[in-house]
């Protein structure tokens, strides 16, 4: 396939796209002047991917919980060197992350780029595991797991997940349990791998001042073409009611003040691309009037000392769940709960004013035109949105397209009494 470019005239940039004959998407946007170049290489595989159909096989598979997050930190397993050593001495910094739907691996340099972006992509395509090293990582994963579990933050927010979702994965630590863990092996983490890490099922990013033809010259050099031609992989998620699991969960911590997560489970899901896009903008966009630091509640609530300026909200969706989740710490956040549910039930026009809603949308606008200067920014939301098929490219004018009547809608649909959930995490006496 030739080469295909996408043009911007609202962002005066270029998308260049090609898909490599083993199925992998490159894509590829030039920044002239930039000293800094950042690839991203990722695969549509995240925590909630716990039950599907392996590769070449026909019925389905339960995996342990956390084994995305596992097999991520496996695979910077090499028989010779430390990898972490080798794209230091080239002067880049690698990293990688695991959330409930993608793994990434990624680096940012400032030279030697084509050497280092010839090794990101030898090192993912290159598994190593034995069963020596798979045991000798379920302890360190079982500490970073302890170290969660203690994070107050951490557990508020999970807390929130598990009140909010009957069976949905989103609901489960992404790094699992210390007894899921337990029952990963060898096999099972190739079977995940040969499964998830096709480059069919895979996009690389590349951002900088550089030339597309030898990108893809380094990616063909690079590329291993032994891989079995994938078809669609068939993942399986349980089905989710709509409604929510528990009201409250309440638990005590060690913490200065208590803590809180307010979640409004999302019923509208199933979207994709540009509809699920919208409704992400439309959802923040009024979780900003109403809780940004600008808001009369916010305000309200901060005199009163129920809430310091750690207090905002924001959404989450993808396909399958999506959950808004209100945060903060009050010394009394049962009161802020309270008063945010008499605020709910006020008519959507008296909340939501027109000429607040066109601030925050030019703020909205703002905010994302600044992220722009940065390569990270556009490298990591290009692959989340690549991933619920919509190109980071056409962001600013589907954001341009939101109305006020979106935003009066949506905040009748989602914000209710029946989806609303309560997550406290309190010092201990």
């Amino acid at each position: 396939m030739d080469t295909k470019i996408y043009e911007s005239e609202k962002l005066k940039e270029k998308l260049y796209y090609k898909k490599m004959d083993s199925g992998l998407k490159v894509f590829f946007i030039p920044k002239k002047g930039y000293t800094k170049q950042y690839a991203i290489f990722a695969a549509d595989y995240g925590s909630i991917d716990n039950v599907f159909v392996p590769i070449g096989e026909k019925d389905p598979l339960k995996v342990p919980e956390g084994i995305a997050h596992f097999l991520e930190h496996k695979l910077f397993e090499s028989p010779e060197n430390n990898l972490f050593e080798k794209f230091s001495k080239l002067g880049a910094n690698v990293n990688a992350y695991t959330n409930f739907n993608q793994t990434a691996y990624l680096f940012s340099s400032t030279e030697n780029f084509f050497e280092s972006l010839s090794l990101l992509i030898d090192f993912v395509q290159n598994p190593y595991f034995t069963d020596e090293n798979v045991n000798k990582e379920k302890g360190i994963i079982a500490q970073e797991i302890n170290m969660y579990q203690d994070n107050p933050g951490w557990r508020v927010f999970f807390n929130c997940l598990q009140a909010m979702y009957n069976e949905h994965p989103v609901k489960i630590d992404i790094a699992g349990t210390i007894e899921s863990i337990q029952k990963i092996d060898k096999e099972l983490l190739y079977k995940c791998y040969n499964t998830f890490y096709n480059p069919t099922n895979m996009v690389l990013f590349v951002i900088g001042d550089l030339a597309f033809d030898e990108i893809l010259d380094v990616v063909e050099k690079s590329q291993k073409n032994n891989y079995e031609k994938a078809e669609e992989i068939k993942r399986i998620l349980p089905f989710e009611d709509k409604k929510i699991n528990k009201k409250i969960i309440e638990e005590k911590m060690m913490t200065a003040a208590p803590i809180f997560h307010i979640g409004f489970k999302d019923w509208d899901t199933g979207l994709t691309g540009e509809k699920l896009i919208k409704n992400d903008l439309v959802t923040n966009i009024i979780l900003d009037i109403l809780f940004g630091s600008s808001s009369t509640f916010y305000n309200d609530l901060y005199e009163e000392g129920l809430i310091n300026t750690n207090f905002g909200g924001y959404y989450t969706g993808k396909e399958s769940y999506g959950h808004s989740l209100i945060v903060g710490e009050s010394k009394e956040p049962k009161k802020v709960y309270e008063k945010l549910i008499q605020l709910i039930q006020k008519p959507a026009e008296t909340l939501l004013l027109e000429e607040d809603f066109n601030r925050i949308k030019n703020k909205t606008i703002g905010e994302f035109l600044m992220g722009l200067n940065s390569i990270e920014f556009i490298g990591n939301n290009f692959v989340d949105l690549y991933f619920t098929d919509f190109l980071l490219i056409d962001y600013l004018s589907l954001l341009e397209k939101v109305e006020y009547k979106d935003i009066i809608q949506r905040f009748n649909s989602h914000f209710t009494e029946e989806n609303v959930v309560l997550s406290i995490i309190n010092p201990l006496e």
